[in-house]
């Protein structure tokens, strides 16, 4: 796994989202975004995450904000997982977790003494040129949006 890092091109992206539409990088050309990574939607923690997003999400657009959600899940399990917490942002399907790759979001993780393979929670902000403005990796649930609104 390799992090990124400040000033680092963001990796492009095209990936569907819970209502089958393509999202890339591109469309969000000249926006701040944030772009963050979860194992597993509708798990404790990833709906933490995801509902702390819900319920900033108008304060994050007051800062020229806009988010992103990204797993390995399909579209079909991301637009439950929306419909039951009624989220309001893109879900975006990882299925072979290439983008996570690129984005240093994939790697070792352990958990009772067993290793494996699988997202490690990130949060990445990119600018409006397409850089890497901020990385938080191993970022807990609930700082998500903190760390965001500390940085924008």
């Amino acid at each position: 796994m390799s992090q990124l890092k400040k000033g680092d091109a963001a990796p492009d992206f095209d990936l569907e989202d819970q209502n089958g539409n393509k999202v890339k990088l591109s469309d969000y050309k000249g926006k701040k975004l944030l772009v963050y990574f979860y194992p597993k939607a509708d798990t404790p923690g990833c709906t933490i995450q995801a509902c702390s997003v819900r319920d900033a999400r108008s304060e994050l657009s007051k800062s020229g904000l806009t988010v992103v959600g990204i797993s390995p899940d399909a579209p079909g399990k991301q637009k439950k997982f929306e419909e039951k917490h009624d989220l309001n942002f893109p879900l975006l399907s990882d299925i072979d977790h290439a983008v996570a790759d690129a984005y240093g979001a994939w790697g070792e993780k352990s958990m009772l003494g067993k290793k494996y393979e699988g997202i490690i929670r990130s949060s990445i902000l990119v600018d409006e040129n397409g850089k890497v403005a901020e990385t938080w990796y191993k970022v807990k649930p609930g700082e998500t949006v903190p760390k965001a609104m500390e940085a924008v």
